[in-house]
């Protein structure tokens, strides 16, 4: 598909595939689409459509969003990502599929993307809750009302959704209590709104892309936590800890060399969440984060993916 000269539009790319390439995927994406990259795992509705359950045994679909008023520079996109995904396939990774391709006016931006958010609960008692979705709130539901933007998620990713349920039990044992949090790629402020919701005193997040701190902010005023949760553009160190908890939802990449950073950012006796660490390289993440003076504890997993629970000795 060639799109047409359309200063209000966007190209969007997608590409179904196994959960072992989203990663891989949406780096590639990630090099085109100034609009932002969005992993949607498949999922069932439940609860008459007012929820959903993740599948893992099925593939996730990465979008990523160019903007359409070049028809050539968007053409040109494409084809650098299907090149790219090409080269990738010659890794043997499982199943990647074609990139398909559609022209989304910015008119009808809002009713496109929306359709792929459902209201999603993460372990006992948290419920993500897209702003534009009915939730019939149960006894103890914590619910984090989400406006995620072109470029983030409500939590649908794997990574998020094990970031997320390590916090219950945080919360359950007190270490959430009156905690000061920081969120290193803050995103949607998604993990900082939760933490807060869960008995931290208060949250900071940061990232290097403006749009993630504008959504965060965003979406703190639509949870009225504006005061208690705030975020600026910037990455470690951030100057402003120590911090009871610290959550990382990254990429192992990533992780490795700020360990030692991560570590600085916590008090003694601190507790750090870190996600987005695909299975194959726990061992390195692992290495890093003892090699920076963290005891490794609680490990979680879902698919692939893997979330480490860690504590700066006291």
């Amino acid at each position: 598909m060639t799109p047409s000269a359309d200063a209000g539009a966007w190209l969007e790319l997608s590409v179904e595939a196994d959960v072992e390439a989203i990663e891989a995927i949406s780096e590639i994406l990630g090099r085109v689409a100034t609009g932002g990259v969005s992993v949607e795992p498949a999922f069932d509705l439940v609860e008459e459509g007012l929820g959903a359950r993740v599948d893992p045994s099925r593939p996730a679909t990465v979008r990523g969003y160019v903007p359409a008023r070049d028809p050539a520079t968007a053409a040109a996109a494409a084809g650098e990502v299907e090149a790219a995904l090409g080269h990738l396939q010659a890794f043997g990774l499982r199943p990647i599929g074609p990139v398909r391709t559609r022209l989304v006016h910015e008119d009808d931006w809002a009713e496109a993307w929306k359709a792929y958010f459902p209201v999603l609960r993460v372990g006992p008692h948290i419920v993500i809750r897209p702003t534009w979705r009915r939730h019939r709130r149960r006894p103890g539901d914590v619910v984090v009302a989400m406006d995620p933007g072109m470029a983030f998620g409500t939590g649908l990713h794997p990574t998020t959704r094990l970031c997320l349920a390590a916090l219950e039990p945080l919360a359950a044992d007190g270490t959430l209590a009156r905690a000061r949090v920081l969120d290193v790629g803050c995103g949607s402020g998604i993990l900082a709104i939760a933490a807060v919701r869960l008995g931290a005193a208060g949250a900071i997040g940061v990232d290097t892309d403006p749009i993630a701190i504008e959504s965060t902010t965003a979406n703190a005023r639509r949870n009225r936590l504006v005061r208690r949760v705030r975020a600026r553009v910037g990455s470690l160190p951030t100057e402003d800890g120590p911090f009871d908890v610290v959550l990382a939802n990254l990429i192992a990449g990533v992780l490795v060399p700020l360990a030692p950073a991560l570590h600085e950012e916590l008090r003694p006796g601190g507790t750090l969440v870190a996600s987005g660490i695909f299975v194959d390289r726990e061992t390195e993440v692992r290495a890093a984060f003892r090699s920076a003076g963290m005891a490794v504890g609680e490990r979680t997993a879902e698919g692939d993916w893997v979330a480490l629970r860690a504590v700066r000795p006291a």
